[in-house]
């Protein structure tokens, strides 16, 4: 049987090295095709014309497969952008690994592709650009909840204290550059939203 190719616009949401020496292995979310198991050979010599692809990559990749695509092998691949400057925030960077590892655990249905789309690469340039990563994780992470269904509005804004409903408010409408509410306050917020998230909701987020 021939082997299946692949032609498919992606972000690398995750990569590790393989056992197998000479090869890393990737995690890739593609809008059109949801989430693939892709493997790259990683060239020996830094000066090979090969693009190596890197974490937070939105990428055009010719993928080949031989096991009906359960695994990708990357043929070409042509950088669309890459987020070099989330890697120089340690709280950016984990921030930005959240969001990834959020889609990466959680399938995405063919209908909410287009908003997972819009919030990686809204959230992951939100990581590069912005000074307060903690406000970009609870936006990604509200977002996210929502635009998969769930009633955060509904049932996990109402529940919150005045003082809490006020800094969600704030933190969910008014632009990064506006944003007042402490690092301190914005995680205990995003961590009362992901213990709502882990008793009323089937998103994996560990």
């Amino acid at each position: 049987m021939p082997a299946a190719t692949l032609e498919a616009e992606a972000f690398v949401l995750a990569r590790r090295p393989t056992a197998a020496d000479g090869w890393q292995a990737l995690t890739l979310f593609s809008p059109e095709h949801g989430l693939l198991h892709g493997m790259q050979r990683v060239p020996k010599k830094a000066s090979s014309s090969q693009v190596l692809l890197d974490l937070f990559d939105e990428a055009a990749l010719a993928l080949e497969s031989s096991n009906q695509g359960r695994t990708w092998f990357v043929r070409e691949a042509r950088i669309s952008r890459r987020h070099v400057a989330i890697g120089r925030s340690y709280a950016a960077l984990q921030g930005a690994s959240a969001l990834a590892a959020l889609i990466a655990r959680n399938s995405v249905p063919p209908e909410s592709r287009a908003n997972v789309t819009a919030l990686l690469r809204a959230g992951l340039s939100a990581f590069e650009e912005s000074d307060k990563p903690e406000a970009v994780a609870f936006k990604c992470l509200y977002c996210f909840a929502r635009d998969e269904g769930y009633p955060v509005k509904q049932e996990w804004f109402p529940a919150l204290t005045p003082a809490d409903r006020e800094l969600a408010a704030g933190l969910l409408n008014r632009p990064l550059a506006e944003q007042t509410a402490s690092a301190e306050d914005t995680v205990r917020l995003r961590r009362l939203l992901e213990g709502y998230l882990r008793e009323r909701t089937e998103i994996l987020l560990d």
